[in-house]
């Protein structure tokens, strides 16, 4: 993610996502009225930058989810390490020759 590190500026982005200033200034616009990016201005620049707080209802949503995959991965789990122990216990056919 280009914020990830701190604030850029919308130039420098639409330049990173090849898009025109106008497109680049559409999305984030749009990323901004969601609560994700804040902006500031610096001069005649405008600088974007995350605002993880409106990612929070994302983060909740999947919470759900990773709940349910790590039981279903420690079923899994446990599946793959009883196939195992009961491979090991049952003897080789190779051996009754």
């Amino acid at each position: 993610m280009l914020l990830k590190n701190g604030e850029r500026p919308a130039g420098e982005l639409a330049r990173y996502l090849q898009m025109t200033q106008p497109q680049a200034s559409k999305h984030l616009r749009v990323l901004r009225e969601v609560g994700l990016v804040q902006v500031r201005g610096a001069g005649k620049q405008r600088l974007y930058d995350l605002d993880a707080r409106g990612l929070q209802p994302v983060h909740e949503w999947l919470g759900g989810f990773e709940q349910f995959w790590s039981e279903s991965f420690e079923r899994l789990d446990n599946y793959v390490q009883e196939l195992q122990r009961t491979t090991t216990k049952e003897p080789s056919n190779d051996n009754e020759r």
